[in-house]
């Protein structure tokens, strides 16, 4: 690894505690879906609302695919 790899994952751990400070509870909503709802099947919609009203919404229902990317992400969350 090199040091600009090394700056930018120092950089989104900085972002990262930043987000969490911000936003205490988003961590505990993500926690539970982890644990209770993360299945084959699951749909997870997305909700966006700007300031001025502007509404963008999106879903998706999950694959066995989607499951095993998640899995890895969180492999990578618990080496540090």
């Amino acid at each position: 690894m090199n040091f600009n790899q090394i700056a930018m994952l120092q950089k989104l751990k900085s972002s990262m505690d930043r987000f969490r400070n911000n936003h205490p509870k988003f961590p505990l909503f993500l926690k539970a879906v982890v644990g209770n709802a993360l299945e084959e099947g699951t749909l997870v919609e997305i909700n966006v609302t700007t300031p001025e009203g502007k509404n963008y919404c999106t879903n998706l229902k999950l694959k066995q695919e989607d499951l095993e990317f998640f899995q890895t992400l969180s492999e990578m969350g618990s080496q540090h």
